[in-house]
């Protein structure tokens, strides 16, 4: 990782004095290294770490930090790891263009890697941009809401750790099979991840996340605990308490102390303990792909990363 880090740091400089900085910012800002460190892990139940293997590493990071860029502009995130987003250092066009450069060289680094990788690459860029896309239009008539947000949730974020944990498999020689079991796996755990971070959202302080909480619900996106609410409105069952929520998300959330007031109540809600659970099982639906595996350190090292994602809730 310490050599993933070096590279990474490498390949968002090197333009110019003036461009470094925007694109050197969320690299900087720090983060989880969730992907890299699942490339690397994978590349375990092969021939372990070589030099295809921490370029692809470093190229999943990349394209990560890159919708980075783009989300914060989109949901007008004022914060992201601690740091002011670089919208609002920037302004919007530095911001989508530092996206647009970090995807590019992602790009250049994964054509090194042969005619294969790129296309993983070219898909799940699709992926982000249709999970980007799906998000913001909303269900299409007819289509259940929850349903729909988990599709979003698989193309936005279990695209790029699926195509991290691939790359591990595919250049450490592990072979197809393992390849495709660990793209399954790693599609689920993006998933439980997501859902994971809906709560902390609600549940976790800025100082914690590094965002300010209840971003999702002052632009109107609705994260799977709000969904829960109107789900069960639909059906009939939701109690006071979630309609007066409901009525209050329909309102004003601009002044910060609205948006706290409302988030403190949704953390109250019983809906929030039902995606906690929803989290879960996606995160055991993603071990039990793990199954066709051998036994041992890795396998065990990557039931415990889907774990994790869970525990972090606690």
């Amino acid at each position: 990782m310490s050599d993933v880090e070096t590279r990474l740091r490498a390949a968002v400089t090197g333009a110019d004095q003036l461009v470094d900085a925007p694109a050197a910012h969320l690299a900087a800002a720090g983060g989880k290294r969730l992907r890299p460190l699942l490339t690397l892990l994978t590349a375990e139940l092969a021939g372990g770490v070589n030099e295809e293997v921490l370029t692809a590493a470093v190229a999943v990071e990349l394209t990560h930090l890159a919708t980075l860029y783009h989300d914060d502009v989109m949901d007008s995130a004022p914060m992201r790891r601690g740091a002011p987003a670089a919208h609002e250092v920037w302004g919007n066009s530095v911001a989508i263009l530092t996206g647009d450069l970090l995807f590019a060289r992602a790009s250049q680094m994964v054509a090194r890697l042969g005619a294969d990788a790129v296309r993983v690459h070219a898909e799940t860029f699709e992926r982000l941009c249709l999970g980007q896309l799906h998000e913001t239009l909303g269900p299409g008539d007819g289509e259940e809401a929850v349903g729909h947000y988990i599709r979003v949730l698989a193309d936005k974020t279990g695209s790029l750790i699926a195509a991290a944990a691939r790359y591990g498999a595919t250049f450490s020689g592990a072979g197809a099979e393992v390849a495709d079991t660990l793209t399954r796996y790693g599609e689920k755990v993006g998933v439980a991840f997501q859902l994971a971070d809906d709560v902390i959202d609600l549940s976790a302080d800025a100082a914690t996340t590094g965002k300010t909480p209840g971003t999702d619900l002052r632009e109107g996106v609705d994260t799977m605990p709000v969904l829960l609410l109107r789900r069960r409105a639909a059906e009939g069952t939701l109690d006071a308490a979630g309609l007066a929520l409901l009525d209050r998300l329909g309102r004003d959330l601009g002044s910060d102390e609205a948006l706290s007031a409302i988030v403190a109540d949704l953390r109250g809600h019983d809906v929030v303990a039902e995606a906690r659970d929803l989290a879960a099982a996606w995160a055991q639906d993603a071990v039990a792909e793990l199954d066709p595996l051998p036994a041992g350190e890795v396998k065990d090292a990557l039931g415990a990363f889907a774990g994790l994602l869970v525990d972090r809730l606690a």
